[in-house]
């Protein structure tokens, strides 16, 4: 069962190889824009997750460009990619729901840690009276719709709430309001 469909050979049809980082061998830091292409480019049908057969082309180019000198030109069987997905989803599928959302996403891949931290569930909001009072917070013109500049304001706090002593660059916090942007709009 070798038809193309199943199986990688050709490092120029690996998405990810392009973030790899040659002088180590391993994947490079990603951007917040570079997460989202890398989202947005697996989860084919933009349903929030990657799974199925996405999950099997992610992880098949995953596994290749992390191992490329330990594979060569080898492919990777089918019967190996289930076993090494059994144990990839059981590290990183948190909710063992057998696909990857955003924030098992952001765990997986070498990514920002400013970025990282937008992702993380450690202040959930306890109540809908919560989530309308930070909602109204960051409404500013009470459109009923968080705009750009309102976002932007937004991840400020939720980052300076989980890092106070982090001084978030303009260009960056810019840079990760479009990359939410194009995520959930």
């Amino acid at each position: 069962m070798n038809s193309s469909s199943n199986l990688v050979t050709n490092k120029s049809e690996n998405f990810l190889s392009q973030f790899k980082d040659n002088n180590s061998n391993s994947l490079k830091h990603f951007t917040a824009a570079q997460f989202v292409e890398v989202w947005n480019h697996y989860d084919t049908d933009g349903n929030g997750y990657i799974e199925g057969s996405e999950l099997d082309n992610f992880l098949r180019e995953f596994i290749y460009s992390v191992f490329s000198e330990e594979l060569g030109n080898e492919t990777i069987p089918n019967d190996e990619l289930e076993l090494m997905k059994k144990e990839f989803m059981e590290a990183f599928d948190e909710n063992s729901d057998n696909r990857i959302e955003l924030t098992e996403m952001a765990k997986i891949l070498p990514t920002e840690e400013n970025f990282i931290l937008l992702f993380h569930r450690d202040n959930q909001l306890d109540s809908s009276v919560e989530f309308m009072r930070v909602w109204k917070r960051f409404d500013k013109d009470r459109s009923g719709f968080i705009e750009a500049d309102e976002l932007k304001s937004f991840l400020l706090h939720l980052l300076k709430e989980a890092k106070p002593e982090t001084n978030i660059e303009e260009g960056k916090l810019i840079e990760y309001t479009s990359s939410i942007l194009h995520l959930f709009d």
